[in-house]
C-alpha cells in the first residue's frame, strides 16, 4: 500500500490545501494558473506545506511536460538536454528545482536564456528564503511566493482525508491533538506520523505517537492552547525585564518538549531586537548560549538557557536599530531607491577616506537626507551615540 502521503496527494487546485494567501480563488497566482499564464515562480517556506506538489499541480493544469531537478545534484548537461528536446516545440516544458538556493551564479546563468523567451518555465522551491542567493537577473524575470506553515483547520482537513482512507482506525482526541500540534505545521510529517504509527496498531494512542515522535517537530509546543504562545510570552516577558515570569515560561517551552534550537533562535533574535545596543554584549551571550547548548542539548541545556535568560531580562532594553533597518527596508520597498554618490563607489572620484583626516572628514555619502536611528541614551546605547558626536566635533 502507498504511503498516505501519496495517496493524499492533491492533484488539482481544488484538492490542494493551504496557501490561500498566495493562491485563494481570488488572489493573482490563481488566476494565472486557470489560465494557464504561468510565470517564473520561486516558492519557499517550511518543509511539508505543498511547494513540489503546486508546481505538479501547475504542470498538469497547463499541460506542460513535468522534469524535476535538485539543485545539490543538478548537472548543467542535463539542464541543456531538456532545452534542446523543446527548442522549437509548440509544448514548454516545466523545470522544477529543488533546493534552488543552492544554485551557483553558472547555473542560474544557464536559466537565464530560457526564462527571457519563456521557451521554458522555470519554478524553484526552498525551505530557505532565496531572495539572497537568486542574481538580480533571475529576480526581475520571476516572483517570489513564501509558503506558510500549515494552519490547525489545514492540518484537520488534511487528517479528515487520512481518516477517510484508513477506515478502521480508532484515534484517541489525546493523540488527534499531538498529530496537529506536534507537528509543526508540516503536513507531510503528521501524515507520516499517522502512517507508520497505524501500522503499528489501528488504536493509535498518544503514547504510541510519543514513541514514534517524542518530542514536537516545530516551532511550538504540543498543546492547543499554548502553540506559539508561550515563546510569545517569554519574549515579551524578557523584554519587560520580568526575569520570574521568564524562567517560568522557558520551562514550560522546556517541559513541553521544545527544541533547543527554537528556544536559543528567538533568544538571539530578542538580544538583538528587544536590547540592542543598550547592551551589545547581550548578542555575544545569546550566540554563545545557541552554540554551546544546541552542543550540548537537554537536560544539561535548561541551565545555559535559564543563564542568558536572566541576562537578558535583566539588560537594558533598546530598539532603535530594529526600527531603523525596518524603516530603511520599507522606504526601499516603496521605491526609494538613490544613486550612489560618486565618491563612494567602488570605483570613486574624489572619495576623502577618514583615516587621513584624523578618522573623520566631512562628504555626501546620501544623495537625499535620511534619518533611520534614533538613540535611546539608555545604557550603552548613550556611549555610543556620544562616541559618533565626538568623531563629528557635535
Amino acid at each position: 500500500m502507498q504511503n498516505l502521503t501519496n495517496l493524499l496527494k492533491a492533484n488539482t487546485l481544488d484538492e490542494f490545501i493551504g496557501q490561500k494567501h498566495i493562491i485563494g480563488k481570488d488572489k493573482a497566482l490563481y488566476k494565472l494558473i486557470t489560465k494557464k499564464d504561468i510565470p517564473h515562480l520561486f516558492f519557499y517556506g517550511s518543509p511539508g506545506t505543498g511547494k513540489t506538489t503546486l508546481a505538479k499541480i501547475i504542470a498538469k493544469n497547463s499541460g506542460n511536460d513535468f522534469y524535476y531537478f535538485n539543485a545539490t545534484t543538478l548537472k548543467i548537461e542535463d539542464l541543456r538536454a531538456v532545452f534542446k528536446r523543446y527548442k522549437g516545440a509548440l509544448v514548454k516544458p516545466l523545470i522544477f528545482i529543488d533546493e534552488v538556493h543552492r544554485l551557483n551564479k553558472t547555473q542560474q546563468e544557464v536559466l537565464l536564456p530560457v526564462m527571457e523567451d519563456y521557451s521554458c518555465i522555470i519554478i524553484g522551491a526552498s525551505t530557505e528564503n532565496p531572495f539572497f542567493t537568486l542574481t538580480s537577473a533571475i529576480r526581475s524575470r520571476s516572483f517570489l511566493f513564501e509558503f506558510k506553515p500549515h494552519n490547525i483547520e489545514d492540518l484537520e482537513l488534511l487528517l479528515q482525508k487520512a481518516k477517510n482512507i484508513l477506515k478502521d482506525i480508532n484515534l484517541s482526541n489525546e493523540a488527534k491533538e499531538y498529530l496537529l500540534y506536534s507537528s509543526g505545521g508540516d503536513g507531510r510529517a503528521m501524515l507520516n506520523l499517522l502512517d507508520f504509527a497505524y501500522k503499528v496498531d489501528t488504536n493509535i494512542s498518544i503514547d504510541l505517537l510519543k514513541e514514534l515522535r517524542a518530542n514536537s517537530m516545530g516551532d511550538g509546543v504540543s498543546s492547543k492552547s499554548s502553540h506559539y504562545d508561550i515563546a510569545s510570552a517569554m519574549i515579551k516577558s524578557i523584554r519587560g525585564s520580568d526575569i520570574n515570569a521568564s524562567i517560568y515560561y522557558l520551562a514550560r517551552l522546556i517541559d513541553g518538549g521544545e527544541s533547543v534550537e527554537f528556544i536559543t533562535r528567538r533568544l538571539v533574535i530578542s538580544a538583538s531586537e528587544d536590547i540592542g545596543n543598550a547592551n551589545p554584549n547581550a548578542l555575544n551571550i545569546a550566540v554563545s548560549t545557541q552554540q554551546s547548548a544546541n552542543k550540548i542539548g537537554f537536560p544539561e541545556a535548561r541551565i545555559l538557557l535559564a543563564q542568558c535568560i536572566v541576562y537578558l531580562a535583566s539588560s537594558p532594553k533598546s530598539s532603535s536599530s530594529y526600527k531603523a533597518i525596518n524603516q530603511a527596508l520599507k522606504d526601499i520597498q516603496n521605491g526609494i531607491i538613490l544613486d550612489i554618490p560618486n565618491n563612494i563607489k567602488d570605483n570613486p572620484i574624489d572619495y576623502k577616506n577618514p583615516h587621513n583626516f584624523g578618522g573623520y572628514v566631512e562628504q555626501t555619502y546620501l544623495t537625499k537626507d535620511l534619518n533611520y536611528y534614533n538613540s535611546t541614551n539608555i545604557g550603552f546605547e548613550k556611549t555610543l551615540q556620544e562616541w559618533n558626536n565626538k568623531i563629528k566635533g557635535n
